[in-house]
């Protein structure tokens, strides 16, 4: 939790040092991504991430681990770039198969996109209409429009794809050298030292299998990752599973106590999505299907002290926003008071004063 920013919030003038611990801010949903950062740095104001994003660049918004939507800073995009550099997936018959494009097709697609955002911001139908230009096989157009961006996500780990700003309600990509300044991508090798270190700063004790899923690799890729960072990493028994920690990292991790400390994490919240694995040991009981949906989708946690206590769930109306909370246990009171709380500065960040109703169910 202290790792996350959920202890302590950081100060508002380290949203981007929030960002860099946790790796991401997780951003299917662009609304869960801000209640991410919300959760983490104190008197975040709406509309801060957008910002970021947008007026000043210092985040960008890309396809990422596991090829799932995250937002990055920029300052750091080609270590991840780097990093992503090391996706193969999409280069075997397995991948093409399933997306119905060859590698012939996928090569001349990838060239096609980079030279369809020279110097432009195109929407994904304007981008489809410009590779099947440039490629001369409007069945390109086809294969780039008829899919969730599959088609697309090896342009991003290349380098030659990332998202620009929105359109009215339509996305547009550019081209992340274009977009970002002073953009470098680091060797694969630096690059996946570097995130390993990172994933194990905000996620450790953590098995391999862990890494793995988060990073979408094999176990033994993962186990390798993490051993190539020699004495800086150590093996540690915890309730007989085998985990590993930064070395630096034991000592603090040992000295940590439970913390009297509530906060509503978002759907796709990072604590919760790399604590998958892991998750009976954060829950108080046969709950993790109230969390862990069908179809991918992660609901809104109530976190207390470290535990997956509830779920949640906010619902806007005029100037009115009303907070459920459903937890699976009965709450002490200290709990419940800090929830309410938590719930009403909500309310200021999304900009309804105190026109906050809480509800409680069972």
């Amino acid at each position: 939790m202290t790792r996350h920013h959920l202890v302590d919030r950081a100060p508002l003038a380290a949203l981007l040092d929030v960002v860099s611990d946790i790796c991401g801010l997780h951003a299917q949903l662009m609304s869960s991504a801000e209640l991410t950062a919300w959760a983490r740095v104190a008197d975040l104001e709406a509309g801060a991430v957008a910002t970021a994003l947008g007026d000043d660049r210092s985040l960008v918004k890309s396809w990422a681990m596991r090829g799932t939507l995250h937002l990055l800073r920029s300052s750091e995009y080609g270590m991840w770039l780097g990093g992503m550099g090391t996706y193969r997936h999409y280069l075997k018959p397995a991948w093409s198969k399933g997306f119905g494009i060859s590698q012939e097709e996928l090569t001349r697609m990838i060239a096609a996109v980079a030279k369809a955002l020279d110097g432009k911001a195109l929407t994904r139908d304007e981008l489809a209409t410009e590779v099947a230009r440039i490629a001369r096989s409007p069945a390109l157009a086809e294969k780039l429009r008829g899919n969730w961006g599959s088609t697309l996500k090896p342009a991003t780990y290349q380098g030659k794809l990332c998202f620009g700003p929105n359109r009215g309600r339509n996305v547009t990509f550019v081209s992340p050298d274009q977009w970002l300044t002073n953009l470098r991508v680091e060797p694969p090798g630096d690059a996946t030292a570097t995130i390993t270190r990172r994933f194990l700063a905000a996620h450790g004790p953590a098995t391999r299998d862990d890494y793995a899923r988060w990073w979408a690799m094999s176990p033994a890729e993962a186990a390798t990752r993490i051993k190539a960072l020699g004495d800086e990493v150590e093996e540690v028994n915890l309730a007989g599973t085998s985990m590993w920690m930064l070395t630096a990292d034991i000592d603090p991790a040992a000295a940590c106590g439970p913390e009297k400390v509530v906060r509503l994490l978002p759907a796709f919240d990072q604590f919760v999505i790399v604590s998958t694995r892991q998750a009976d040991n954060l829950l108080p009981g046969p709950f993790r299907s109230r969390i862990y949906r069908p179809q991918g989708w992660i609901s809104p946690v109530l976190l207390v002290g470290g535990q997956m206590a509830g779920v949640w769930k906010h619902e806007r109306k005029g100037t009115r926003l009303t907070v459920t909370f459903e937890p699976f246990a009965k709450l002490a009171k200290w709990a419940v008071n800090a929830a309410e709380a938590e719930a009403a500065d909500l309310g200021r960040f999304l900009g309804v004063g105190d026109d906050v109703q809480v509800t409680w169910q069972a």
